[in-house]
């Protein structure tokens, strides 16, 4: 009985796949791998956030270089439209010196970002050199130079401009202020190097290239330092919206740039005994402040998530 009913079980057998495991395992040749910066701009591009950041960067550092093309000048100034209200012709009103509130935003635009530009570069070149010295080379070079970043991390960096500013305040400008925050600035580009560094130090390129007799220092400025880049500069792009504002609350303190270069830190501090009175003389170069910081914030979150693996979204 049993073997009848075996006999009445049907039996399905797969067909075949005609396709050899030899081409399901054939790698794709024919077009060389991405690139970590290649598949990052490809990344960056859809992702709304940079775009939507990139443009106000874009704009911004347009309006710095050039706000000539934006404003016809700020010079006339009469006390007779002192905190007066916008009008057509000035969107923006005028502020206490009855001077456009618009033309004093756009040309305030360039020495608050030429602050942040410069600070910027003068501490990734700083920190990375560093940093780099420090994670490469190791023993004593290593301890001496991360002893002396902690002795500087201790030390708040708004504190120190204010002390050393108020000391030299005949003296303060652009390269005062860039300086100031480059000296107290660089450990934290250090550190974020010095880690870098540090990842790629054993890697196996590095080893290869130990095997070729390529000196360390050839090692450092051609293999470690572009595979490292990218940690550094998502650092160096957030922190320049940080370095605005220092600049802006320097300037609101009457330590910072001169009074004729008029920046948003300065407009801002112009503007607070008009608060209760006219209180737009206080809220435009406070938004255009707020939207620059922004902006830059904004653009670093883009780029870290672009580059760093850890945060990459599928």
């Amino acid at each position: 009985m049993s073997e009848s009913r075996n006999s009445q079980i049907e039996h399905f057998v797969a067909e075949l796949d005609e396709t050899g495991l030899a081409d399901v395992d054939e790698l794709d040749t024919s077009t060389p791998p991405a690139s970590l910066w290649k598949e990052a701009w490809s990344k960056l591009w859809r992702q709304p956030i940079f775009i939507v950041s990139g443009v106000l960067v874009l704009l911004i550092v347009t309006i710095a270089a050039f706000p000539s093309w934006f404003s016809s000048g700020r010079i006339n100034c009469e006390l007779s439209n002192s905190e007066a209200r916008p009008t057509s012709g000035h969107i923006m009103g005028f502020d206490k010196q009855g001077c456009d509130i618009y033309a004093d935003v756009i040309f305030g635009a360039r020495p608050s970002v030429l602050v942040g530009v410069l600070s910027m570069l003068s501490v990734l070149v700083l920190g990375g050199v560093i940093g780099s010295i420090a994670g490469w080379y190791g023993r004593w070079a290593d301890a001496v130079l991360s002893r002396l970043g902690d002795i500087f991390f201790a030390i708040p960096i708004i504190l120190a401009a204010i002390v050393f500013l108020s000391a030299f305040k005949d003296r303060t400008g652009v390269i005062s202020v860039v300086a100031i925050i480059a000296i107290f600035g660089w450990p934290q580009m250090a550190r974020i190097t010095r880690g870098a560094v540090l990842s790629l130090k054993n890697a196996d390129f590095v080893t290869a290239s130990r095997a070729l007799g390529v000196s360390r220092f050839t090692i450092l400025r051609r293999h470690i330092l572009p595979n490292a880049a990218a940690p550094m500069i998502v650092t160096a792009t957030v922190a320049l919206g940080t370095y605005i504002v220092l600049e802006a609350t320097l300037s609101f303190l009457g330590l910072g740039l001169p009074l004729s270069m008029r920046s948003w830190g300065y407009q801002i501090s112009m503007a607070r005994d008009s608060l209760k009175t006219a209180p737009h003389v206080l809220l435009f170069p406070s938004i255009a402040l707020a939207i620059t910081v922004l902006a830059f914030i904004m653009l670093g979150d883009a780029v870290r998530d672009a580059l760093d693996p850890k945060v990459k979204r599928g």
